[in-house]
């Protein structure tokens, strides 16, 4: 089957990957400018990385944005090769008709198992 992804909101994680990310084999990866694409949420991760400075509200904001800046976006994702591409929402229709049009022929070979699965 083909996987053709759309990245709208946020991806974060371990919802990215099984979301047929490039990891799993995801034919396509397209990403809206307003996606959101890290390992967790800005609040979430500056909270574990800053634990010190919890007590002072206006240095976590400051972390928050910083964070959310540097990482939660679909443009370090694409630097890195995890989205094909960053695309306008306006254009959505037509590049996933596009996809689909270039994997009409997929054939998928699966590596060889070893093993089979083991009764449960």
């Amino acid at each position: 089957m083909p996987k053709v992804t759309v990245i709208t909101r946020k991806a974060y994680g371990g919802a990215y990957d099984v979301m047929a990310s490039k990891h799993l084999r995801g034919d396509f990866n397209y990403a809206w400018p307003t996606a959101e694409i890290a390992v967790m949420g800005a609040k979430g991760a500056v909270e574990i990385l800053y634990r010190s400075e919890l007590g002072d509200p206006a240095k976590i904001a400051a972390r928050v944005a910083d964070y959310e800046a540097r990482f939660a976006n679909p443009f370090v994702a694409a630097e890195k090769g995890f989205i094909d591409e960053v695309i306008m929402p306006k254009n959505t229709r037509i590049r996933v008709s596009r996809a689909f049009a270039s994997l009409r022929g997929k054939k998928l070979e699966n590596p060889w198992k070893k093993h089979d699965n083991i009764p449960l």
